[in-house]
């Protein structure tokens, strides 16, 4: 059933552009399937789902394509089009995005699978990265800077 579900996830959003969590559980309800914010939350995770900003400001869901060829580049491009600053707090590294980026870039954070990571939480324009040591965190940022420089 979660299969089935996850194909009309991505049908919807290749459809329509779905702006909000609750607005994605509606198509799906409609679709015949009973699904809870808790199911659709979980499912935008699992599909690694991100948020864009479309040219009339509002933001939709899209699927970040998983194609092993130049998924790095893919990522590190995510990442360069939308990183606006970052600051450490300790062992947090605070990355400022373009507004409605956070979720891309912090998907594309997971994605490049830096050691020092141990997860992201990403808003709007914010990703807060715990990081394993402050040491760790100051060496991330360089790595960052490297990436978004070239």
């Amino acid at each position: 059933m979660k299969k089935i579900r996850h194909a009309k996830i991505i049908e919807i959003i290749q459809m329509h552009d779905v702006e909000t969590q609750e607005e994605l559980a509606n198509y799906l309800r409609k679709a015949g399937f009973e699904v809870t914010q808790a199911t659709v939350s979980r499912d935008i995770r699992e599909l690694k789902l991100s948020k864009i900003s479309m040219k009339n400001g509002k933001q939709k869901y899209i699927v970040l394509k998983q194609d092993d060829g130049h998924m790095g580049d893919r990522y590190i491009r995510v990442l360069r089009d939308g990183f606006a600053a970052m600051d450490m707090a300790q062992n947090i590294l605070v990355v400022k995005t373009v507004s409605g980026m956070a979720m891309a870039v912090a998907a594309a954070l997971d994605a490049l699978k830096f050691p020092e990571v141990v997860g992201c939480i990403a808003g709007d324009d914010t990703i807060f990265v715990a990081v394993r040591s402050v040491d760790e965190t100051q060496a991330l940022m360089e790595k960052i800077h490297v990436m978004i420089e070239k």
